[in-house]
C-alpha cells in the first residue's frame, strides 16, 4: 500500500491540552514570544516557542535574552524520559564581563532554572542540562565590540501533572532572570502575544 501521501495521525487529547494550557499561560510583557516549527523527528508530536527579552532586531535573536522551549510528546513513553512528555529548551543571555568569569554562573543559572519550576508549582523529574560560560573579545574590524559575555542553559525534564503553562512561565522566568530583569507581576498570554503578530 502507498502511504506516501497519508495524513499524519491525529493529535493525542493530552498533547492538545497541552499546547492550549501553554498557549493560555500568562508570560511577562517585556518578552517577545511566538510559535515556531517544531522538530519531527524527535518524537511523534511536539510544540515549539521562541521567546526574547524585548524584541528581536530584523529577525535576529534578541541580544539581552533568548530562547527556545519545546515540549515534545511520545504516547509509547520512552524509558529514557519516565512519562510521556518531556520539555527540551535552550536559553542565552548576555551578562556583563565580570559576571561572565563568575565561576559559580553557571550553578546560578541552572539554579534559577529549579527554583522557577517550584515557585510555579511545576512538577518535574529527570531533570538534566548544560550551562555553558562563553567569553569573547574583538578584535580588528570587530574591536569596537570590546569584550563580551554569555551564559547559555541547555535543559530538558519530565513534566508531571497537567499544568503545563507552569512549565512555560517557570522557564521565562528563568530567561527573564538571567537577562537582568527584576521581579514583577506583570504579564501577558501567549494568545495575546500571537494575536498582535497577526
Amino acid at each position: 500500500m502507498d502511504t506516501s501521501s497519508a495524513a499524519p495521525a491525529p493529535e493525542p487529547e493530552a498533547f492538545r491540552a497541552a499546547v492550549e494550557a501553554m498557549r493560555r499561560a500568562e508570560l511577562r510583557s517585556e518578552l517577545s514570544v511566538r510559535e515556531i516549527p517544531a522538530p519531527g523527528r524527535i518524537a511523534p508530536h511536539s510544540f515549539a516557542i521562541a521567546a526574547d527579552v524585548g524584541a528581536p532586531v530584523h529577525g535576529r535573536d534578541s541580544d539581552l535574552g533568548t530562547g527556545r522551549f519545546i515540549l515534545m510528546h511520545d504516547p509509547e513513553e520512552p524509558e529514557a524520559w519516565g512519562g510521556d512528555f518531556r520539555v527540551v529548551s535552550f536559553t542565552q543571555a548576555s551578562q556583563d564581563p565580570e559576571i561572565g568569569i563568575d565561576p559559580f554562573l553557571a550553578e546560578v543559572t541552572w539554579t534559577y532554572l529549579l527554583e522557577a519550576l517550584e515557585q510555579r508549582g511545576a512538577e518535574y523529574h529527570s531533570e538534566s542540562g548544560t550551562a555553558t560560560r562563553i567569553l569573547s573579545t574583538g578584535f580588528g574590524e570587530l574591536a569596537a565590540q570590546g569584550e563580551g559575555a554569555q551564559i547559555e542553559l541547555r535543559a530538558s525534564w519530565t513534566p508531571t501533572g497537567h499544568d503545563f503553562g507552569a512549565h512555560l512561565t517557570a522557564w521565562t522566568d528563568m530567561l527573564c532572570a538571567i537577562a537582568g530583569l527584576p521581579v514583577q507581576p506583570g504579564a501577558t498570554g501567549l494568545d495575546a502575544h500571537r494575536r498582535t503578530r497577526g
